[in-house]
């Protein structure tokens, strides 16, 4: 049995509170507060709510500034306003600027409330299961393919897998508020080397200079995994994520900070893949004036650089298990190249190291981290 939605009513005077719990108690799960600031504060500790309905006119706050603080602490809640007629042309902008959700003038009869709240909580329970969508099934639809591109090109894909534990970090540190667009994004970054020529590849992956068509050739894979993922529905924030995400910050000022981040991840990988230690890699892009957001480069630093969680450790092949992650290339002992350092052990990672480990040659033994809670 689903749990009810929970409603919120915000308004100065006790007795209009009681009123609406009074009348809509049987239809809703109504919870009041009041005034502005004992909203907000039931927002924080006892959210989420699906709907937040406030009146127009408070002492302190009024109704438009509480409800963009709203919007900010839950952006999925959906929000109504209750104003006078002598209010409607500041109901009207809020509504306009997309703060509010609705307005209902006072008194408002029981019967449109009901309908109104009963829209209300159909449109947060579509935002809601969208977000679920993104984050169930198209999640992992693209981790399959992630997966699968990894075994086929393990350095670009391998690459990507890093990436993404790099920008979960920062985005944690950030407090990002869609973070989930981030992780797409990093998941599938690499989408495009596909289609770059295995020498362009390795001239970046070590560092050597690119002809100018190999640049350009280069320059052009963020917008090819635009044009691949743009069949796919609700990807547009993620595909700008990636469209932008070789930009400097110095040449576009309005770059994403999901862009700025994936941005920062992308080199700091590259640098620390090349041989450059930990802190030498990040004192070489601070030194790379307007390219990044210094902050970022800075928790960067300050933090431990995606790895938190993990312990190092050499094993027996034999002794490998899922969400470990590689800490050093995987080769078979006839110069195959099987799996790239920081590649994360999953289900198809196991079938395919257990298929070499029958027709090839692998060592006997690996280094690789390891989940703490793994740890015997």
């Amino acid at each position: 049995m689903s749990v009810p939605r929970k409603i919120l009513f915000v308004d100065d005077e006790q007795n209009i509170l009681d009123s609406y719990r009074a009348s809509l108690r049987r239809r809703f799960s109504v919870e009041t507060a009041l005034g502005p600031e004992e909203g907000l504060e039931k927002i924080v500790k006892s959210g989420p709510y699906a709907v937040v309905v406030s009146d127009l006119k408070m002492p302190k706050m009024d109704g438009v500034t509480f409800l963009n603080k709203v919007q900010e602490l839950s952006p999925d809640t959906v929000r109504i306003m209750l104003t006078g007629h002598a209010d409607l042309d500041s109901a009207i902008a809020a509504v306009n600027e997309g703060s509010v959700f609705r307005f209902l003038t006072k008194p408002s009869h029981i019967d449109e409330m009901v309908r109104t709240l009963t829209v209300a909580v159909k449109q947060y329970s579509l935002v809601v299961a969208e977000r679920e969508l993104l984050r169930g099934t198209l999640r992992g639809s693209i981790k399959v393919l992630m997966d699968i591109l990894s075994l086929v090109n393990p350095e670009a894909f391998g690459r990507s897998e890093r990436v993404r534990r790099l920008a979960g970090f920062l985005g944690q540190s950030l407090s990002l508020a869609q973070p989930l667009h981030l992780d797409l994004a990093a998941m599938l970054c690499q989408l495009g080397c596909v289609t770059l020529p295995e020498t362009v590849l390795q001239k970046v992956l070590k560092g050597e200079d690119l002809s100018p068509e190999e640049k350009q050739i280069f320059d052009m894979h963020p917008s090819i995994t635009v044009g691949m993922l743009s069949n796919i529905p609700r990807m547009e924030k993620v595909t700008e994520i990636i469209l932008h995400m070789q930009d400097s910050l110095a040449v576009n000022p309005t770059q994403p900070v999901e862009s700025r981040v994936l941005r920062l991840c992308l080199d700091y990988d590259l640098l620390v893949q090349q041989g450059m230690e930990k802190q030498d890699a990040i004192d070489a892009l601070r030194a790379r004036e307007g390219v990044y957001d210094p902050k970022m480069v800075t928790v960067l630093e300050k933090g431990t650089a995606g790895e938190e969680g993990y312990v190092r450790r050499e094993i027996a092949l034999s002794e490998l298990r899922v969400g470990m992650l590689l800490d050093e290339d995987l080769w078979s002992l006839d110069e195959v190249y099987i799996m790239v350092d920081g590649t994360e052990i999953t289900e198809a990672a196991l079938i395919r190291i257990s298929n070499f480990a029958k027709t090839k040659r692998l060592p006997d033994r690996i280094r690789v981290k390891v989940p703490v809670e793994q740890v015997a």
